[in-house]
């Protein structure tokens, strides 16, 4: 499978840009620093992206990588919902 394939669904990048192919992905790895590029999460989506590429593997493998390395950093963070449900019973009128 050629560097040119492109993924299922393009992958947003932080600054607005998209990877749209393999070969885009890896030259985006290719491009951060030293210090995030050594980082294992990179390190595991460069090597899914190789995996890809070299053998014919399912493009969504080097995606979910390179999604995972992107999102490293983030703690997702659950609010409370606006509304509060109340989940007992229902008051009746004759019981007010």
């Amino acid at each position: 499978m050629p560097w040119s394939t492109p993924f299922e669904d393009p992958i947003p990048l932080p600054n607005g840009r998209r990877l749209l192919t393999l070969g885009d992905a890896a030259s985006y790895v290719m491009k951060l620093p030293k210090a995030e590029h050594s980082a294992p999460e990179w390190q595991a989506a460069m090597e899914a992206l190789i995996l890809v590429a070299e053998n014919g593997g399912p493009t969504m493998l080097a995606r979910i990588g390179t999604m995972r390395a992107l999102n490293r950093g983030h703690v997702r963070e659950f609010t409370e919902p606006g509304k509060k449900h109340h989940w007992g019973r229902r008051k009746l009128k004759r019981d007010q």
